[in-house]
């Protein structure tokens, strides 16, 4: 035997002691937290619990403690890591596993609560009772509702009584939208159990969802937290319902209540964001929201009122990054889906506005919540047929709404009730302190050019914004539809002085410059924004669309472009517009690396790999072009419009039957989708296959009957056959159903080809005096008379369509000519307009060059018409008009030159006959 030492002795004897009274106090400090935690004072049990593990690190009952107050005051991620020690250190499997399982469950992790606990069997009816409840929980979030129901059954034929599972079973019947069912359920709970914190924020939930009864709701959340205090769910329900209520007062009163048990716990931070934000404390609103991003910088709700803050505080493009990121993060979600539509309609983008409604869907597939907010975007976009079907959508859903009762009252406008719907707008306007009776009211009255009407109904609304350049954007674009151009400009300015970054009024401005011949002080214009706002992405594009349209600008524009995408790196709009430059300048090979380089850094942005494989078709690279699309349909499964782009890809590939696959399977996503069968139609015409043709145009008039499409389809599959009658039948009984310049162009077209002169006079005169202000038809009856040689009629149809669209560049392009033929003044004056309205575009160039060779400034259309050919070098058309102005300026040696590369593309160019007949006269 070994003798120990005294020394050593002593030392053990009271290492020994040591243990004994740290053993004892662990079990003091753990019997202490256990007072606590019945007490639901989990602080204190916290602080309690943890300076027993201090003492006893591997007490297992001490880790189980610490995982469930953990779990209850709302972090699973630390109850996971205390339970799943508590398990190793063999604690009770009973007692930890199903406290485990509803950790996870919170965390949502729910594939791996089945994957761990799926199979699992406890001996303690109420523990099997718990775990089968989470189990159950987890099936459900996985759409798995069988077995979800069968979970169930399990936990509540283990304990009957078992409150969780009763009350999800209510919470499933309320999934089912049963919701009086789900009610009476949880009702009966509360009855049984009127402790349960769980259930009585279930009851309060159904409250809300089903009846709307917010007081009962409320009264339901705080009887939850009655029943436990630290129960941060009703808490946060509560929260909830202030906030949406604007009792910001009371709700940051609840707030205090949450921070002194909860103040670290990120929904805590995000209500504080929120009730600053409500409270228009955007500083802190800001702050506290960038702290959210940067913990969790996916968090939809967190983005939601980052983006929110942006919007508020008018920073646009800021909103618009967080607000994509939502709706990428939760694409579904209607919320983020809304304020980004909203973005883009504040920041003048009707076009993107559309994109982010539904990208890659159909109308019909919009979100009832988004009715309202659709029909504005459809309205901008001057589409106030399908806005009307969106407000008629949406005032049916709450016409006390006073959103809402704008759309009905919008209806009752487009329905001709002109006079009393401009009175129930006026009355919205004046009651409500929104903004969006202004904004229909004002639109009313510019649509039928009531401009005093208008500007009295700005006046309005700038009183109820008087510190948003809004009002004062919608004044100069008022004033310029009234031809106003000086006074535009001022109200462009005065919206610049109330917002110096405000982007509408500067490309406002901008375009007057333009206009005026001044695109040196357009530029200096935008660059005097992006010195004060250097990352404003539209300024900076819009920046290089005006570099662009110089015949020295490109090579600036694309380096400009190139610094922007430098700068914001994950915006798909640069991006799409540097290959858009390239592929206006023909330059295929750069377009194609461009879009390729785009797809390579935003490979999730559906826009951009359209965007390739629109360049890859242009290319002629079908075959990459097919691959490209078949990639979109990836990303985008529930959409139709890849399928139809594939189905273009089939049909440049010269592959029918493949186009006609990839048009089916967009029909069969979307029955009635336009695009897809007008292509079958022109695949079926190509075909020869006629009768299939006509039931694709009979079918669209079913689907879409007061649409012109299927009888515009049907009389122009005749009309490729010649036969007349029936192709002007189709055209009547669409004019029958719908007002439609397209079909009433068409039926005076087949009336003329078919000799019916007389008739087609008639209906020609019937129809301008039923509509003398329809652009699209005087254009067309321009262009009937200049084929007839008839200038002097052409030159007044011209004229009023000028008149009537004062932007319109190809209106002025022809009157520029006709006004040439009658040898009158003002020719080159109507070409010019028709080049400012319409920069670089070879058609109009070449009408001005031909207009001045008239006029015989020969040096100057000389120098335009090769403009025309540097800009499409490919098109013979434009050397062939170079050839003709050299000749009349007596250059002949140069016409020669143009002449004979022209002889030498063969039979390639179809008007040989015209280059021999000169080459011959020279």
């Amino acid at each position: 035997m070994k003798l120990i030492s005294l020394p050593l002795a002593v030392a053990l004897l009271t290492s020994t002691w040591l243990s004994a009274c740290s053993d004892q106090n662990s079990e003091r400090l753990i019997a202490s937290a256990k007072v606590h935690l019945a007490k639901n004072d989990t602080k204190a049990a916290v602080i309690q619990i943890k300076n027993a593990l201090q003492a006893t690190p591997d007490s297992a009952e001490g880790r189980y403690l610490l995982g469930i107050t953990l779990l209850e005051i709302g972090d699973p991620n630390g109850a996971e890591l205390e339970l799943r020690k508590a398990l190793a250190l063999k604690y009770s499997s009973d007692l930890v596993t199903p406290k485990l399982a509803a950790a996870l469950l919170a965390k949502g992790q729910y594939k791996k609560v089945l994957e761990e606990f799926s199979a699992s069997r406890l001996g303690l009816p109420a523990a099997t009772a718990d775990l089968q409840t989470s189990i159950a929980v987890a099936y459900a979030a996985q759409s798995e509702a069988e077995s979800s129901s069968v979970a169930l059954k399990a936990a509540l034929a283990a304990d009957p009584g078992f409150v969780p599972a009763l009350v999800e079973q209510a919470r499933q019947l309320a999934a089912r939208r049963d919701f009086d069912a789900a009610l009476a359920a949880v009702e009966r709970v509360v009855g049984k159990a009127p402790k349960s914190a769980e259930a009585w924020k279930l009851k309060g939930d159904l409250l809300l969802a089903s009846k709307g009864q917010q007081e009962p709701a409320a009264a339901a959340y705080r009887q939850a937290i009655e029943s436990r205090s630290e129960f941060l769910p009703a808490h946060f329900a509560l929260l909830v319902l202030l906030v949406q209520k604007g009792n910001t007062d009371e709700a940051q009163k609840q707030l205090e209540q949450v921070k002194k048990f909860a103040a670290n716990n990120p929904q805590t931070k995000y209500f504080e964001a929120l009730i600053a934000f409500r409270s228009n404390d955007l500083k802190l609103a800001r702050t506290l929201a960038q702290q959210l991003l940067k913990v969790a910088p996916d968090d939809y709700a967190s983005l939601i009122l980052a983006g929110g803050v942006e919007l508020q505080a008018n920073s646009l493009l800021q909103a618009e990054a967080l607000l994509l990121r939502a709706v990428q993060v939760a694409p579904k979600a209607v919320l983020g889906r809304r304020m980004l539509v909203s973005t883009y309609l504040r920041s003048n983008r009707p076009e993107k506005a559309l994109a982010a409604l539904h990208p890659g869907q159909t109308t019909e597939e919009v979100s009832p919540e988004l009715y309202f907010i659709a029909g504005e975007a459809y309205f901008q976009n001057g589409d106030v047929k399908t806005a009307e079907a969106f407000y008629s959508k949406a005032s049916k859903l709450d016409p006390s709404d006073a959103r809402k009762r704008t759309s009905v009252a919008f209806m009752h406008l487009v329905g001709g009730e002109a006079a009393s719907a401009l009175d129930e707008l006026q009355a919205i306007a004046s009651s409500d302190s929104g903004v969006s009776a202004d904004m229909v009211l004002i639109s009313a009255y510019l649509k039928g050019k009531e401009f005093d009407k208008a500007l009295a109904a700005i006046d309005s609304l700038e009183r109820k914004q008087p510190d948003q350049p809004l009002a004062a954007n919608l004044r100069g674009r008022t004033q310029l539809a009234m031809g106003d151009a000086s006074a535009a400009r001022r109200s462009f300015e005065r919206a610049l002085a109330i917002a110096p970054t405000y982007f509408p009024a500067a490309a406002s401005l901008a375009n007057l410059d333009v206009d005026a011949k001044k695109p040196e002080d357009a530029k200096k214009r935008l660059e005097a924004l992006l010195a004060k706002d250097p990352n404003n992405t539209q300024a900076s594009m819009a920046m290089a669309e005006l570099l662009s349209m110089e015949s020295s600008g490109q090579e600036k524009a694309l380096a400009l472009l190139g610094k922007v995408i430098g700068a914001s790196p994950s915006e798909s709009a640069p991006r799409l517009l540097l290959i858009d430059l390239h592929l206006r300048s023909k330059d295929l090979e750069k377009a194609k690396s461009a879009a390729q380089n785009a797809v390579a850094s935003l490979p999730d942005r559906p826009e951009l790999v359209d965007a390739l494989g629109r360049v890859q078709r242009a290319a002629g690279e079908v075959n990459q072009a097919i691959a490209t699309y078949n990639k979109l349909i990836g990303m985008q499964p529930g959409s139709p419009l890849p399928h139809v782009q594939l189905a273009d890809a089939y049909m440049a590939g010269k592959n029918p039957d493949s186009a006609e696959r990839s048009l089916k399977k967009a029909l069969e996503l979307k029955p009635d989708l336009v695009a897809a069968q007008r292509r079958m139609a022109l695949l079926y015409l190509n075909a020869e296959r006629y009768d299939d043709a006509v039931a694709v145009a009979r079918r669209l008039q079913v689907q879409h009957s007061t649409d012109a499409v299927g009888f515009s389809i049907e009389g122009d599959i005749w009309s490729l056959k010649k036969n007349w009658d029936r192709a002007a039948t189709a055209y009547r009984t669409g004019l029958k159903r719908t007002v439609s310049s397209e079909l009433a162009v068409k039926l005076h077209s087949v009336l003329s080809a078919s000799g019916k002169t007389a008739e087609g006079e008639a209906f020609s005169s019937s129809w301008m005096n039923a509509h003398p202000n329809d652009a699209t038809f005087l254009f067309h009856m321009g262009d009937a008379a200049m084929a007839r040689k008839d200038f002097g009629a052409a030159e007044a149809a011209y004229a009023t369509v000028a008149k009537l669209q004062p932007t319109s560049a190809a209106a002025f392009n022809n009157l520029a000519w006709v006004t040439s033929q009658l040898n009158k003044k003002g020719a080159v004056a109507y070409a010019e307009k028709a080049n400012a309205l319409a920069p670089r575009q070879p058609a109009f160039i070449d009408t001005m060059a031909m207009v001045l060779a008239e006029a015989k400034q020969y040096e100057r259309a000389i120098a335009l018409q090769k403009e025309a050919v540097a800009l499409e070098p490919a098109n013979p058309v434009w050397r062939l008009a170079l050839a003709k102005i050299y000749v009349k300026s007596g250059d002949k040696t140069r016409a020669r030159q143009e002449l004979t590369e022209l002889a030498a593309l063969g039979s390639a160019f179809t008007s040989q006959s015209e280059v021999a007949a000169m080459l011959r006269s020279l």
